[in-house]
């Protein structure tokens, strides 16, 4: 793959892809490690094929996720044979997106999610987790608590996928520091409120959310990053899709700079950002890299990339680029 990469891909969105994939390994083999933030929907669309394996081959860090990857891995994992492709999806009818609704099958793009064998089973077990912890007067963040349902064993007999495929998993198994800002806006948010709402869970902050993130974020960034011999900071920002899980971040680093004074704290070491976003009135998704020099999160000298294309398509390829497939 590597070999076709380099042969086929020559000019423009091609060519940024293998100087992004090259800039990666170069991060790596210089001493640095790489956070990795993904938006969208990339857990539906088995993004955890490739991701698992970057992260079982010790090429991610620490991953930046919305509520909703974090939570479709897991999706994925244990009800991958009831989920339903519609290829024609953008012609479908309002009446056709009734009856998907009718039968719980909750549509994202082509792909669609069961409720009752995904969301639902999945929603069991981790109330059981959200009411011991309030009983107990304990606090963990989202990830914490799926950590604790992935390492109990109540799902394997359950999995319909090669658990190798996921990248749930292979964080879990590697203790990787995961970070979900936002949490609030996902299906396991929405049933983590209602059963506030219901009296089930005491305590509203037993499941620790956003500004306690940061806060631990800014401890991570701080006493993990270093000066690479280059110059350049330890810690590479490898962004997958916009939206909070890339803006939330990358944001750390001038927190620690301008809000804390914490000037010694080396700027992000690498960037590069796959989107389909341009940059008009104001889209930060769709901002050039140079744009957050002003903001104190790159330097000029920071090596930096953007591939206008589609995720699904350019994250697999690099991670296997950077994998030596």
């Amino acid at each position: 793959m590597s070999q076709f990469i380099a042969h086929h891909y020559r000019h423009f969105n091609a060519a940024s892809l293998v100087d992004a994939a090259k800039g990666y390994e170069a991060h790596l083999k210089a001493g640095g490690k790489m956070l990795v933030t993904v938006a969208g929907a990339m857990s539906t669309a088995e993004l955890g094929i490739s991701l698992a394996e970057m992260i079982r081959a010790g090429k991610v860090h620490a991953i930046v996720c919305t509520g909703a990857n974090l939570e479709e891995d897991i999706f994925n994992l244990v009800a991958h044979d009831y989920y339903e492709r519609v290829p024609g999806y953008r012609d479908l009818s309002a009446a056709e997106e009734e009856a998907l609704l009718a039968r719980h099958m909750n549509r994202v793009t082509d792909t669609c999610i069961p409720e009752m064998e995904a969301m639902r089973r999945i929603e069991k077990l981790i109330l059981a987790e959200w009411m011991a912890a309030d009983r107990a007067g304990e606090r963990f963040f989202p990830h914490e608590f799926l950590y604790k349902i992935l390492r109990s064993g109540k799902l394997k007999k359950a999995y319909q996928i090669d658990p190798k495929h996921s990248w749930m998993l292979a964080a879990c198994e590697a203790d990787l520091p995961i970070i979900v800002p936002g949490w609030e806006d996902s299906t396991l948010g929405n049933m983590y409120a209602s059963h506030v709402i219901t009296g089930e869970v005491k305590n509203v902050h037993t499941v620790r959310t956003g500004i306690e993130y940061m806060t631990w974020l800014a401890q991570w960034y701080t006493k993990t990053a270093k000066p690479l011999k280059n110059g350049e900071g330890s810690i590479g920002f490898f962004q997958i899709a916009g939206g909070i899980a890339g803006d939330f971040p990358i944001c750390v680093v001038p927190m620690l700079h301008q809000d804390l004074g914490r000037t010694g704290v080396p700027l992000w070491g690498y960037f590069c950002q796959i989107s389909d976003s341009t940059t008009s009135y104001g889209s930060y998704s769709g901002a050039v890299p140079n744009e957050k020099i002003t903001w104190g999160k790159l330097a000029a000298s920071t090596p930096k990339y953007i591939i206008e294309s589609d995720a699904t398509i350019v994250a697999p390829l690099i991670f296997n680029w950077v994998l030596g497939n």
